[in-house]
């Protein structure tokens, strides 16, 4: 297997590696789904401008529990097997899926309904992510772990290109299909976390009290002004440019390209973003790499504005693939610089952090663009985004020098306890 790269020849990594792949295809063609059904359940007896609101809804009830649970699923993904977590939170995706095909095969898919499994998959994300992260770093040595963090990504990405389309064409088919084919897929991924072996695990100390266990991973992330940096700049950025919130509504009444069309558009982000992470994987970033991460950021800014003024569906697709691209750039980044600036026995509790202003940026991104979109509509909601993604760059890249000042991911190795930022 010496053709593959580096991290690819570890036999855990690749079993995580599929688990991340099937998992998070069936996720995303969940999410196009439900996000349609909401849309056209809603206009069905609602204004564009009242269902633009329901798919703010969506993202608001996917991110309640994960704000809810970020303390403790991070100090489960530092004190428990992290593998242990994955399988459970796959376990309860595989129930989601179950449900909204049953639904969608009896014709009784109502509004509530999505929604309630809306918020269950946000469970299932909140203990998820932070494990699957912190067991990334586990499975790899330190000094290939930039490359493993793009391949991840890929994986990501790849299943990000083909959900949107398993989603459409297959609800397109039967609308109870793609949430069967997403019921298997998340099986698979369970039994492929099955496979992953023991691995050293850095444990929290046990006579410290639980509460605080759980708050020291706030106190890290807000002392570690690069990690801090990191999280937040992707919170504001995607938060203010998520367009992705109203590809439903640019699909159905903008670009009028229906539920394939909608499948295209899904998937045009992930394209550019598994090349963008294609390239890292076999030629990582060396020098600069903060600077870049701020311009990557502007790019996707200024993709989001021209998307959204877009009427034209090949150029509609180019932004949004260019937007995917410059977001990979600015994912694999932020993700080395967290791993590398975080020990092992807070990669836990930090990742939930992230996780958390992760999901801020995603779920709430949706829920301020179908707000927004429903004050002023959906084109003048995506460019005002883009403007604010742009502003927020040029006002981190002054507030977080540390992260201007970046050069490369040869960092120190972290200790619990970072320095008081001088």
């Amino acid at each position: 297997m010496s053709f593959l790269p580096e991290p690819l020849r570890i036999r855990d990594f690749r079993v995580y590696w599929l688990a991340r792949l099937a998992s998070t295809i069936g996720q995303i063609s969940m999410v196009v789904v439900i996000g349609w059904q909401v849309y056209d359940i809603a206009r069905q007896t609602m204004g564009l401008k009242e269902a633009s609101f329901q798919l703010g809804l969506v993202g608001v009830v996917q991110f309640v529990p994960l704000f809810a649970l970020t303390l403790v699923t991070g100090w489960a993904a530092d004190r428990i097997d992290r593998r242990y977590i994955a399988r459970a939170a796959l376990a309860l995706e595989v129930v989601c899926a179950a449900i909204l095909a049953w639904l969608a095969w009896t014709h009784t898919t109502t509004l509530p309904a999505l929604f309630g499994v809306a918020a269950l998959l946000g469970v299932a994300r909140a203990f998820a992510m932070p494990a699957l992260q912190a067991l990334a770093p586990n499975l790899v040595p330190r000094e290939i772990l930039p490359r493993a963090i793009a391949l991840s990504s890929i994986a990501w990405q790849v299943g990000a290109i083909f959900g949107p389309a398993v989603g459409g064409y297959l609800y397109a088919l039967a609308p109870h299909m793609p949430y069967t084919v997403a019921a298997v897929l998340f099986t698979i991924s369970l039994l492929c976390v099955f496979l992953i072996g023991p691995k050293p695990q850095t444990g929290v100390d046990r006579n410290r009290h639980p509460w605080r266990q759980m708050v020291d991973g706030l106190h890290y992330v807000r002392r570690n002004r690069i990690v801090l940096g990191a999280i937040s700049l992707d919170l504001f950025a995607v938060l203010l440019g998520g367009a992705t919130a109203m590809l439903p509504v640019y699909a159905r009444d903008i670009l009028h390209a229906g539920p394939q069309g909608l499948g295209h558009l899904r998937a045009a982000p992930a394209v550019g973003a598994t090349l963008a992470a294609a390239w890292f994987s076999f030629r990582p970033l060396k020098h600069d790499v903060g600077v870049k991460m701020f311009i990557a950021v502007g790019m996707f800014g200024a993709s989001t504005i021209v998307f959204g003024l877009s009427r034209f569906m090949p150029l509609s697709l180019l932004c949004l693939a260019v937007l995917g691209a410059a977001d990979m750039f600015s994912v694999y980044v932020r993700q080395s610089l967290i791993q590398l600036s975080t020990p092992d026995d807070m990669r836990g509790r930090v990742g939930s952090v992230s996780s958390l202003f992760i999901s801020a940026s995603n779920e709430l991104g949706e829920a301020e663009s179908g707000f927004l979109a429903a004050l002023i509509g959906p084109v003048a909601s995506v460019v005002a985004g883009g403007i604010g993604a742009i502003a927020v760059t040029l006002l981190w890249s002054k507030w977080f020098p540390e992260l201007r000042r970046a050069r490369n991911f040869d960092l120190p190795t972290p200790t619990s306890q970072p320095q008081e930022a001088a």
